[in-house]
Formats: C-alpha cells, structure tokens, sequence
C-alpha cells in the first residue's frame, strides 16, 4: 500500500531540497572567503570560526549593496538582517474589519554570501463584524480568530552595486507557507512563490520592484495561481526619513476570482534606521492601503511596521 505524502509533507521536502542546493552553494564560498580556512581545520573549529566571523561576514554583504530602506508591503532585494512585527487594520467588504497581529514576518538572516532566509512567525487574525449579504437581511458570522500558515523565503542575490559603484541589484526569491494555520485563517494548501526583484537608485531617489506568482499544491479552483507585481518609490529626506509610494497590483488567471485584478495605492512614511547600540537599530513606518478597482479583496488597509536591524 502506497504512503500518501500530505502537503506539509511536499512543503517540507521542497524547503529542505531548496535549502541543500543553496547550502551545498555557499559553503565552498566561505571556505574560499575566509582568510584562515584551511583543509586541516576541524568541523568543530569551522563551525567556531563560522559563527565567530558571523557580524563582519554580514556587514561584507550587505556593504555590496545599496542601502536603502525596506518598504512598506513591496518585499525588498536587499538582503537584511533583522527581526520585524506588521500590523494591519483591513476593512473589508459588507461591513468585517480584520486585525492581523504579525502578517507573517519574523526573522531574517544573511546565513551566507547572496543569501538571506526569512523565517516567518504565523500571524493572528481578529476578526470584527458580521458579514452583511447585499439585498438580505441575514447576518453570518465571520470566521473565528486563530493563527494564520507558517511561512518561509529564501532569497539569493543575483548582482549587485552599492551607490559607490551603480546603486543597483537584482534579487530572485522563493517563498513557501505551509497549511498550519487555524480553520478559516489558512489556505488548507502549501503555496510556493517564486519571484523576481529588481531595484535602481538615482541619488536620493529608488524605485524597488517584485513580481511573483502563486503556485498552490492542490485547490487551484478556489485559490487560483494568482500574479502578483509590486512596485515602491521612495525618495531620502534629512538621513532618516523615507517617504514612499506603492503600487500593489494582483492579477488572477485562474481559481474563483480568475480573470479578476485589483490595485492598491499605498503612501506612507518609513524611518530608520535610527541606531541604539552597535549594530543594533530601529526602524518603523507606516501606510495607508486604498482599492482602486472594483471587487478587491478588501477596501482599506491601514499598515505598521517596525523593525530591529542588527
């Protein structure tokens, strides 16, 4: 009788083949990168000196870059290294507001050269409001509070400039959730999504850009491999100040809402990275997400973000 691979299952396989392939790609670079590697060095020692070299390795990297800030809901190129929390206050249709404590951020590590790996806390979802049926009296209670999928992303930088040598990079990604979440808070699927991101910078000036799609592993008829282009202008104001503006567009080729789109305007104000101590800084920002098609998702999304670089 044949085992049936469930699809946290295939999530789980998919991350550890991703994981190996990047692993079995950085090791050999910081065995050649490190001054005091050698063929004699123990795999105790190795890993000593690994963690040892963590920061200055970090700070190599990321100085090959540019530096700018991380937007709002655009998923930035840069590699980051970091612990963040998002809030948001959505409005939904016929009357249900939705509190997402978390929106699935977390930690994000530059474990090696070009790499980074986010590791996602699942998000709380409140739930406010009955739903409201258009031309009916009845009332239904929206879904309950609970957790929402576990997510991860991996990703790896193709090439990069820092503002001394282009002000450039180009980033590929690729994120995976897994169908954790409560009832009514989870897509009941694993979801892998890969995508691509670019960014320029014209002095104070950026734009960042990421395009994906969605690839669930089963429930293409109701979740559909929806496409997804983001896209962030910022502009650098007295060292620390950050306004931006996006353009959050979504596009549904397939599922329930197949042939469907939706685009969300979004100003907001993203400061940092203020330092605290050493390499410890902070960084908030926030926003205000407004529908600019017919039939979104949901009408309005106020947004919070704070940030602890490191």
């Amino acid at each position: 009788m044949k085992s049936r691979t469930t699809p946290f299952t295939a999530i789980l396989k998919a991350a550890a083949a991703i994981f190996s392939i990047v692993l079995g790609y950085a090791m050999p670079c910081h065995a050649q990168n490190s001054p005091v590697a050698s063929n004699s060095a123990s795999p105790i020692s190795a890993i000593q000196e690994y963690f040892a070299d963590w920061f200055p390795r970090v700070t190599r990297i990321q100085s090959e870059q540019p530096h700018w800030i991380t937007p709002l809901v655009t998923v930035t190129p840069r590699l980051e290294e970091e612990f963040r929390y998002d809030q948001f206050w959505t409005s939904q249709t016929h009357g249900v507001t939705t509190d997402n404590f978390g929106a699935g951020k977390g930690l994000e590590l530059i474990p090696f050269q070009n790499v980074e790996v986010i590791l996602g806390v699942p998000a709380w979802i409140a739930h406010n409001g009955a739903i409201k049926h258009p031309n009916k009296k009845k009332h239904t209670k929206p879904p309950s509070d609970g957790w929402a999928d576990e997510s991860f992303l991996i990703k790896y930088r193709i090439v990069s400039a820092n503002e001394e040598n282009g002000n450039y990079i180009v980033t590929a990604f690729m994120g995976f959730s897994a169908p954790t979440g409560d009832d009514g808070n989870s897509n009941r699927h694993g979801i892998f999504t890969p995508a691509i991101a670019l960014g320029k910078g014209f002095g104070n000036f950026d734009v960042q850009s990421t395009a994906g799609i969605s690839l669930p592993d089963g429930g293409l008829q109701r979740l559909g491999m929806p496409v997804a282009w983001n896209t962030t202008f910022q502009y650098r104001v007295l060292k620390y100040f950050w306004p931006e503006f996006e353009v959050n567009y979504t596009w549904w080729p397939n599922g329930e809402r197949e042939g469907e789109t939706q685009v969300f305007l979004t100003p907001g104000l993203v400061i940092g990275r203020i330092p605290i101590h050493d390499r410890v800084g902070l960084t908030v920002g926030a926003g205000y997400q407004v529908a600019v098609t017919n039939h979104p998702a949901y009408n309005h999304n106020v947004v919070f973000s704070g940030r602890i670089p490191f």
